[in-house]
Order: C-alpha cells, then structure tokens, then sequence
C-alpha cells in the first residue's frame, strides 16, 4: 500500500510506491522534460522533492553528488535510482528508466527512419521556446539549491571555485574535477556545518546483488572488445562501441557526444553529416540525450541497424552507468552518515550548485537569450515556477508556443 508522500528522509525507506505510479510519473518527465541532463535534475526536484515529496532535498542533492561522480548519464542514474527508491527495487529502477528514456527514443528512432522532419520558422520557433524552458527551469534550480545548499560563505565559495574550474578548464573532465575539488575542500572548510543524518536512507537493494551488478560492469568492460575482435560480428561491435562510450564519459550528455563521433563516424558506420544532423535532432527532443544512440543504432550503413541496430545501441550505451549506480546504492547510506563523508559531500554539493549555475550560463543563457523579449520570456517561465508555483509541463507548453508566434 502506497503510504503518505510527506515524510522525511530518515521514513523514507517506508516510503515506498508502486512500479505502476513510478512509470507515470517518469512517463510524464520523459515526455516535458526538455533542454538536457542539467534541466532534467531541476525538473526531478520540482516534481519529486517538492511537489511528491519522494526524497528530501538534502538527500536528492547527495543522491545527485553520487551520480556525477560516476561514469554514465547522471540524470537517467538520478531517474534509475529515485525509481529503485520509490519502486522497491530494480523493478522500480527499470520502470523509471524505461519511461524516461522511451519517448525520446521512439521520436529518434522515427525520425532516423525518415518518417518526418522538422523544417521551417516555426519549427525553429518551436525548438527555441524549448530552450527558454530549459533556462527557466535550470534558474529555478539554481535558485532552490543554492539556498539550500550553500547558505555559507565556506559553501558559497565552493560553488564559485566549481563555476571557475568549468569556466577555466573546460573540457569533458571539467565537471568531475569540480566535484572533486568541492569535496576536498569540504573536507577541510565544511566539517562544523550541519549534522550527521540521524535516521537511515536505504535503498532496496541487497549487497550480493549489488556486488554482482559490479561484477557484470567490469566483465563486459573487459570481455566485449574481445569478443568484437574474435568474432567479427558487427552485432558485438556495435555493443561494445556503444558500452565504452557510456562507460568512459563523466557527466553525461554533451560529453558524450565526442566519444560516440568516434566511435561510428571513424569506421564510416554513419556519416558525419547524419551524426551532425542526429545531434540536432537529440536536442530538440525532450528525455535524455543519451537517446541520440537510438537515432545513430537505426541510420547504421552496416547491419544490424533500424529498430534492432537502435535497441542495441540504446541498452548498450545505459547499461554501464546504471550497473554502477545499482552496485553502490546499498553502501551509499553508511558512507553518507560518517562524519567525513558528510563534509566531503556537502562540499561536493555546493559544486553541484556552481556546476548548475555554470550551465545555466553556457550553454543555455548564451544559445536560448538572444534578444530582450527571450529574456522577458524565460524570466517569466522562471517567475511562474518559482512565485505561482506552475508545473513545468504548462511553461513547456506556454514558452513553446511563444516562441513559435515570435518566429512567425
């Protein structure tokens, strides 16, 4: 039985749900959650801490802390692990997963197959109101966690340093350093601040299990590009191509999309200009990007490719990261209550807050506000979050179609 959403995180393990309410909700995100993995973790908060009350915000935020440091596509591990929370168990965890990442696939994969495409200023119109969502709903975010988050100086500072580490380093590794480096400096500057959670957070996940998921993680890391070489088979190859990239990437999303080039337009699988073409498309959908795999698994010169060749392409390239978050959920409770973990990971959280605000700066603020009215749009989608409390789901709806009038 489904029992009351208000309660706190130390009641959370009781706090459990169906798999059938965990695939709705999910299917809802799936389906609005627009302008990559950063907006996918504001759109989380708003309606799974906020508004359902599934986690508490300190525990989303160390929830989020644990997925960036992983390898994999952070916010589908944020979305696989509140499912196992909430679903009581990997069933959970699927059905999050699978609804969160379906509708995206499915738009990729028709696309891919050349059933339609998007063309003209309206369109253009329509995938701009997209980015203005996305920057109103990051804002918001930004602004929930950063008061929650970093309401000191020695936690203010964090975030700053984190926002300088993305703004000067750059790269694919910069968002992992700035987590590292919160957490370092958590454990010198934030050991007096806050408290030790008193109750338990577990998640339903026994640890035989767990280990085996790890195990799995590291004998296909090791054993597929054997497999692709002995037997030739452009089935292994796919799989294998697919896997490392999801292996290999911190942050997931943009980052990604690098090692995936290399990986299908360096042996002439798929052309530059359709690889080009399927990023486009990838950003224009809502869901995670990592769904681009299904476009790129259906438009392989060689076979398997269409729907089969989009399948394998789209399991191979989830199934690192969520075999890696599901192998560390049962010990992550122990490790967050001990007193040093606390300081490390309330510094790792204040660089989560720079790593949003940096984002929401670029690349959302620098390809979404362009002239004075985006900028009277997104601060209106923000102030309707924020101030009268609207679901996301309308502002996509409402910035949407703004943004297809203004084009016309």
């Amino acid at each position: 039985m489904v029992q009351s959403d208000d309660v706190s995180s130390s009641e959370t393990a009781a706090n459990r749900g169906s798999c059938s309410e965990v695939f709705r909700v999910f299917l809802k995100l799936g389906l609005t959650s627009f302008g990559g993995p950063v907006a996918h973790l504001g759109y989380f908060r708003d309606e799974l801490v906020v508004r359902r009350k599934w986690i508490d915000e300190a525990g989303y935020a160390d929830l989020v802390a644990l997925c960036q440091f992983l390898p994999g596509p952070a916010s589908s591990q944020v979305a696989f692990a509140l499912g196992v929370l909430r679903g009581n168990g990997l069933p959970g965890g699927l059905a999050a997963s699978l609804a969160f990442t379906l509708p995206s696939a499915l738009v990729l994969v028709v696309l891919a197959l050349g059933a339609t495409s998007l063309a003209g200023s309206s369109a253009d119109g329509l995938l701009h109101g997209l980015k203005l969502v996305a920057v109103a709903i990051v804002a918001q975010a930004v602004w929930g966690m950063a008061r929650s988050l970093t309401p000191d100086k020695p936690r203010a500072a964090i975030a700053l340093i984190a926002v300088a580490v993305l703004v000067f380093v750059g790269g694919a590794v910069s968002q992992f350093a700035a987590i590292i480096s919160g957490a370092l400096l958590g454990l010198w500057l934030c050991r007096d601040y806050g408290t030790v959670p008193a109750g338990s957070f577990k998640f339903p996940v026994k640890r035989n299990t767990a280990i085996s998921a790890l195990i799995l993680f590291t004998v296909l890391f090791a054993l597929l590009p054997l497999l692709a070489v002995i037997t030739g088979q452009q089935g292994f190859m796919l799989f294998d191509a697919f896997y490392r990239a999801g292996a290999l990437v911190f942050g997931g999303g943009h980052v990604v999309l690098p090692l995936l080039q290399a990986e299908v337009v360096a042996p002439q699988w798929v052309s530059n200009e359709v690889f080009l073409a399927g990023y486009g498309l990838a950003q224009s959908v809502p869901g995670p990007l990592f769904t681009f795999a299904a476009y790129l698994g259906a438009v392989m010169q060689p076979q398997p490719n269409g729907i089969v060749g989009a399948l394998i392409a789209l399991v191979a390239i989830f199934l690192p990261g969520l075999l890696l978050v599901y192998g560390i959920l049962p010990f992550w409770d122990r490790l967050r209550r001990r007193q040093t973990a606390q300081a490390a990971m309330r510094g790792a959280n204040a660089a989560v807050v720079g790593i949003l605000g940096a984002a929401l700066y670029n690349p959302l603020w620098t390809s979404a506000i362009l002239t004075a009215q985006d900028f009277a749009l997104a601060l209106t989608g923000f102030l309707l979050l924020t101030v009268w409390k609207i679901q996301p789901w309308i502002i996509v709806v409402l910035l949407a179609g703004a943004g297809m009038i203004t084009a016309i």
